[in-house]
């Protein structure tokens, strides 16, 4: 999504031509506008003279005079005054201050003033003044004056824009919201200023508004892409894993044979596997945590039972014979050893306890580690299928082949994992069968990778590439044959 400044300045620029031409003194005007021009400049310089003298700059007629030369400067030859439009305004002001009828009304001048001010007229001027600041990087300024001629005309679309854009340079963010949202109001229909508004929201954390802003911009354009991609990118930045994938289920719909989109599916899928990951392996470590400390309390029962028949025999040993020192020195270590057990056989029953209260308040966990596994095993599914797809419609699609390779690479990694736990006796026995199969899935991941490097050779697939490689020649190299399947 391009930010503001870049949507409209094509625009901007375009509204600021004649302002430009006439802050250059361009040659290609003709002698009569050079001749208008020079008047108003007369016009000028007789209006700054009066209002400096004490009896003209009482005169309400004096600074009309004056509003209508700055107003004039202001719409057609900004460059005698980069200022002009404000100056015309004070001049406004200052005829309703000083016309008032008998009753202390507005006289006729003042009224005129008054509907000069709203006028659209004066409202170009305010927007040629703002256009001039911005050219010269006078931001604030130019922000200024379009807020002015937003007020003007409060229906107006184009002011609320350029506001936006002028506040946006000086990052004044707050502003640029209020004025695009300001420009939605007044019925603006560019969904590109959708998503600009959008991206300030998320700039400031305003997720929610982010999403609803988008959201109207889809309804006014259901085709545009930029608005539902940058909607499922504000969604995957902020974990709605699954919003994200049911918008990228509605964009494959509306689009069946785009390859990237079903890709893109694809990588959601897998992404919301790998959510799954951190709490599969917390409940697995909570289930095995608790069964640990069941066998470590059996096995300290037992050490406290032969150690109190040991002190029972001594102690019957002692008694027969009160002379035995060694026997006495035995008991004594025995004795210490059945303390020793008593205090670790205490804290393994309090840590039993305290399992046993976690596994009551989270009644369940097994079943819920079986469905976590269960699911997770389905998005990967859904992931590869996506990818299949995806390459079925477009074969040198990147994303679709890489990933597919990764994924059965990964699929490859968790079944080596029984191999390596197998002792000798195990692996004798059937550890070459299960190693072909891991073999033959770390195969099925070679050609996915070759096909994404034809594409473009990014240094995460060159790195998974040549670990692959190299994993299949220590398989062929210890004559395992590789069994594929799906």
């Amino acid at each position: 999504m391009k930010s503001i400044y870049f949507v409209l300045m094509v625009c901007f620029l375009a509204l600021g031509t004649r302002v430009q031409a006439q802050q250059q003194g361009q040659g290609a005007a003709s002698v009569l506008d050079q001749a208008a021009m020079d008047a108003v400049k007369k016009d000028k310089e007789k209006s700054d003279k009066d209002i400096t003298d004490a009896k003209a700059s009482a005169k309400a007629s004096t600074w009309m005079d004056r509003a209508k030369t700055y107003q004039s400067i202001a719409g057609q030859y900004i460059r005698l005054d980069s200022m002009a439009a404000t100056k015309a305004q004070e001049a406004y002001t200052k005829v309703v201050e000083l016309d008032k009828d008998k009753k202390g009304g507005p006289g006729r001048l003042a009224k005129e003033a008054q509907e000069a001010m709203k006028s659209q007229a004066m409202y170009g001027a305010f927007m040629q003044q703002g256009v001039a600041k911005f050219q010269n990087k006078n931001y604030a300024e130019a922000m200024k004056s379009m807020l002015i001629a937003g007020e003007i005309t409060p229906t107006d679309t184009l002011a609320p824009l350029y506001t936006a854009i002028a506040a946006q340079q000086i990052k004044d963010n707050a502003t640029a919201k209020t004025q695009l949202e300001k420009y939605m109001t007044a019925g603006g229909k560019d969904a590109t200023i959708y998503g600009s508004l959008a991206m300030l929201y998320r700039a400031d954390n305003e997720i929610d508004k982010a999403l609803a802003t988008l959201d109207k911009g889809i309804a006014m354009a259901p085709t545009n892409k930029d608005l539902s991609n940058e909607r499922i990118n504000i969604m995957l930045a902020t974990n709605r894993i699954d919003e994200a994938i049911e918008g990228y289920k509605q964009l494959v719909q509306r689009e069946p044979n785009n390859a990237q989109n079903i890709a893109n599916l694809g990588i959601l899928y897998d992404n919301a596997a790998n959510g799954m990951q951190t709490e599969i392996r917390k409940l697995s470590e909570e289930t095995k945590k608790g069964g640990d400390i069941t066998k470590k309390l059996a096995a300290q029962k037992d050490a406290l039972d032969a150690i109190n028949g040991e002190i029972t025999r001594l102690t019957a040993k002692v008694k027969k014979e009160p002379k035995n020192a060694d026997a006495k020195r035995q008991l004594a270590d025995v004795t210490k050893r059945q303390a020793d057990t008593k205090a670790a056989l205490a804290q393994l029953e309090t840590q039993a306890k305290e399992e046993a209260a976690k596994s009551s308040s989270t009644a369940g966990n097994e079943a819920k580690l079986a469905d976590l596994i269960k699911k997770n095993a389905d998005q990967r599914a859904l992931a590869k299928e996506s990818y299949m797809k995806a390459l079925a419609i477009d074969p040198a699609n990147y994303d679709a082949n890489f990933n597919l390779g990764v994924a059965y690479f990964n699929d490859g990694v968790e079944m080596k994992k029984a191999v390596d736990g197998m002792d000798m006796a195990e692996y004798n026995k059937r550890g070459k069968e299960v190693d072909g199969r891991v073999c033959g899935k770390f195969k099925q991941a070679l050609p996915y990778f070759q096909k994404a490097k034809s594409v473009k050779e990014e240094a995460d697939l060159v790195e998974n590439l040549t670990n692959l490689e190299n994993i299949l020649k220590q398989y062929e190299e210890r004559k395992i044959v590789c069994v594929e399947s799906k």
